[in-house]
């Protein structure tokens, strides 16, 4: 298997025993040679099994760790496979998997705050969570398991801790992964007179450093979450999924308590189409329509003539309006592009319009944030998705 933990030690050896003038040829290479890898690890979504199967199994030579997204939490605590794992395109998937040292290690994902609660804060119930869990890996033949609970209140964090431990000590020698959100640090979450003295969240990055094998930190979604980043890039249109100066200050702040050989940054394949509503003089409000593919953005762009840029979020972005809108012949030409001539438009005449804008993340959005993971020595880059909509040249970068 290919990890962040391979080395080369014959390699070293044998520069060691280099003459001096030999080290200065080689030096370079010998440097290149011994520096880690980084472990490659993607979620293949319930929604796209035939696709998403197919993709891996493709990818296999690259891939470290493989993240069937399967397993849903019910209200009554039970769990249910939303993927089939045992249909004969996932079996096939691991076996060959497995004959390339790749791990299988399914997620389990929930975001049923209520329930969540009912049943961390519940020794009892709680305890019976785990075991259901544990039961799964075993009966699968899995490798570990991927936990990837979101939208728990900051008032079941030291209880979610407590599972991740219970869990972590009944697993054995399986391996815990955890999945979190990202956390945007508070000042470029809140105005300064609206900060709060002090902050309550639901993961507590100490413990999960503690109990678990891997952290994959979610860093996208971004949108308007970053409000320095929001004032920077006034004057144009901004609705990333994940600028990498956002994902920066993400991965940094976690860092302060989860060990870089346990964090891996997860990142986007897919993209976002939002209706921007643009007023005089400023692109007043996002409002997200739908998720979209590189093919879909690709093909939109052509349909409506228009080429996609690379824009500040180092991402790929284009605007246009829907033939049906009532706006539809208003920027039909003129310089720049449309969200620009738009918003010429509206402050000119005074009126609001509306464009929409197409914004994804493609393979040299995915190089900056795996540059940014070999700066920062982290563990790896997790892809979400891989489902065979994504970039294809994703990954030549691995």
């Amino acid at each position: 298997m290919t990890t962040m933990s391979r080395y080369f030690p014959l390699v070293l050896l044998l520069v060691l025993l280099l003459p001096v003038g030999a080290f200065a040829q080689t030096a370079t290479t010998t440097v290149a040679t011994t520096t880690p890898a980084l472990e490659l690890a993607g979620w293949i979504p319930y929604w796209r099994v035939s696709e998403g199967t197919r993709d891996a199994r493709t990818h296999l030579e690259v891939l470290d760790v493989l993240h069937p997204f399967a397993f849903s939490v019910q209200a009554d605590g039970k769990i249910k496979d939303l993927a089939g794992l045992t249909k004969y395109l996932w079996t096939k998937l691991f076996r060959d998997a497995r004959a390339q040292g790749v791990l299988v290690v399914p997620t389990v994902m929930w975001s049923d705050t209520n329930a969540m609660s009912d049943i961390l804060l519940d020794p009892a119930k709680r305890a019976l969570h785990v075991s259901r869990i544990v039961a799964l890996v075993k009966k699968g033949k899995y490798d570990g398991i991927d936990i990837d609970y979101e939208g728990k209140r900051a008032s079941t964090k030291d209880a979610y801790s407590a599972f991740l431990g219970e869990l972590k000590t009944a697993l054995g020698d399986k391996l815990l992964s955890c999945t979190i959100e990202a956390r945007t640090p508070p000042e470029s979450l809140y105005l300064p007179a609206l900060l709060p003295a002090t902050m309550e969240y639901a993961n507590d990055y100490g413990k999960l450093n503690e109990y678990c094998d891997r952290v994959n930190i979610m860093a996208y979604d971004q949108q308007r979450a970053d409000i320095l980043l929001n004032k920077a890039r006034t004057g144009m249109p901004y609705y990333p999924v994940a600028d990498v100066a956002w994902v920066r200050k993400v991965v940094e702040l976690a860092l302060k308590d989860i060990a870089p050989e346990k964090l891996v940054l997860s990142v986007p394949t897919y993209g976002r189409e939002v209706s921007l509503t643009v007023a005089p003089d400023w692109y007043k409000s996002y409002s997200s329509l739908w998720s979209v593919s590189q093919e879909y953005a690709l093909d939109t762009a052509k349909e409506y003539g228009v080429t996609p840029v690379r824009n500040s979020a180092e991402e790929q972005s284009f605007s246009y309006v829907p033939k049906d809108s009532v706006f539809s012949t208003l920027f039909s030409s003129g310089t720049g592009d449309v969200a620009s001539r738009a918003l010429a438009y509206a402050s000119a005449t005074g009126k609001t319009v509306s464009v929409n804008l197409v914004w994804w993340s493609d393979a040299e959005a995915i190089a900056t944030k795996v540059a940014l993971a070999k700066e920062l020595g982290l563990r790896g880059i997790s892809l979400f998705k891989i489902d065979g909509a994504e970039d294809p040249a994703i990954w030549e970068l691995f």
